[in-house]
């Protein structure tokens, strides 16, 4: 999928130790300008919400002396394996949605932490692995997991939602102007022949994109589709909320999202507390916020980056404070 990441050093270089080589699973975008932000004390806890291939935990577990903690969080079972390269003590891999990461931290008795870092979307092994099911370029069944233990994939989406449940999932999450039509002539399609591979689906997408954006449109159905499957924007608000009760006092959080609707949640709640209307305000009207927005102006991949990995152009970088 064209609006995801990966990564190439930017504005400093940052060494990371020669036990611990960065993957060719996943390479982060923005490494240097994560590390930055999380201000790492070396006795300091840290969360790292998206483990993927490891590369920000391994940045992160570099700058901790022998009384600093990661906890990386990763639901996808490959990304487990992954893990298996870290052989720091300071490091201990959970393996779950982020969407209960207090959850998990409480069971370890942890109450409060240093930082927080998320980097949303999906990882270049994902998307890069065809049998997964998340790329538009390869043919393989229209899978989407991110849990791959998990029930719904994008082909039962396609080929068991309502056509009203399609209009929804094309329009929303993919933000896809003929949403109506395409669910329409989904639901139409599948009677004939249920859709299976990304191959079909994207032959079939050819005919409702516009001209000379059929690849765009492609990415934005994958994309809408890939939400639903792995219920990525409830899941977001979830780890959202817990944040500042996780976080101590000058905390930071730290959040690279890949599209609109992601940063959307991310910037209203850092500024707002919430995800939607106005922030709450006390007797004497003064606003009632969980964060300090340290990121006035948002931070993106430097045009160094974008030119060596297309993948990092979409990412957006946020950064709060806890007050």
């Amino acid at each position: 999928m064209h609006i995801f990441y990966a990564h190439i050093l930017s504005k400093y270089f940052f060494i990371v130790p020669k036990k611990q080589k960065m993957s060719t699973y996943h390479s982060p975008v923005m490494l240097s300008e994560c590390i930055e932000a999380l201000r790492i004390k070396p006795d300091g806890v840290y969360i790292d919400l998206t483990f993927g291939g490891g590369g920000h935990s391994k940045a992160i577990l570099s700058q901790l002396n022998d009384k600093g903690k990661l906890y990386g969080f990763d639901q996808d079972a490959d990304a487990a394996t992954e893990s298996a390269q870290i052989e720091s003590k300071n490091f201990i891999l959970m393996p779950y949605n982020f969407r209960y990461f207090y959850k998990y931290l409480r069971m370890n008795n942890i109450e409060k932490v240093d930082g927080i870092l998320a980097d949303l979307g999906i990882s270049s092994h994902q998307i890069d692995t065809p049998e997964r099911g998340f790329s538009t370029r390869f043919e393989g069944f229209l899978d989407m997991r991110m849990n791959q233990n998990a029930e719904l994939t994008a082909a039962k989406v396609l080929n068991s939602y309502s056509e009203g449940e399609l209009h929804k999932v094309f329009g929303l999450y993919g933000e896809i102007k003929n949403a109506k039509t395409l669910a329409q002539a989904v639901v139409r399609e599948r009677i004939k022949t249920p859709f299976e591979t990304c191959q079909q689906l994207c032959n079939f997408l050819n005919k409702y994109a516009p001209f000379r954006k059929e690849f765009k449109y492609y990415a934005q159905v994958f994309q809408a589709l890939r939400i639903v499957v792995n219920d990525e924007m409830l899941a977001l608000e979830e780890m959202l909320l817990q944040t500042p009760q996780a976080l101590q006092k000058t905390g930071r959080l730290v959040v690279m999202s890949y599209h609109s609707l992601e940063d959307r949640l991310v910037k209203n709640f850092i500024q707002k507390g919430k995800f939607s209307g106005e922030p709450e305000k006390d007797f004497y009207g003064n606003l009632q916020v969980p964060f300090e927005n340290i990121t006035r102006k948002i931070i993106i991949p430097t045009d160094q980056e974008i030119e060596t990995n297309p993948r990092a152009r979409s990412a957006k970088l946020r950064i709060a404070e806890k007050l």
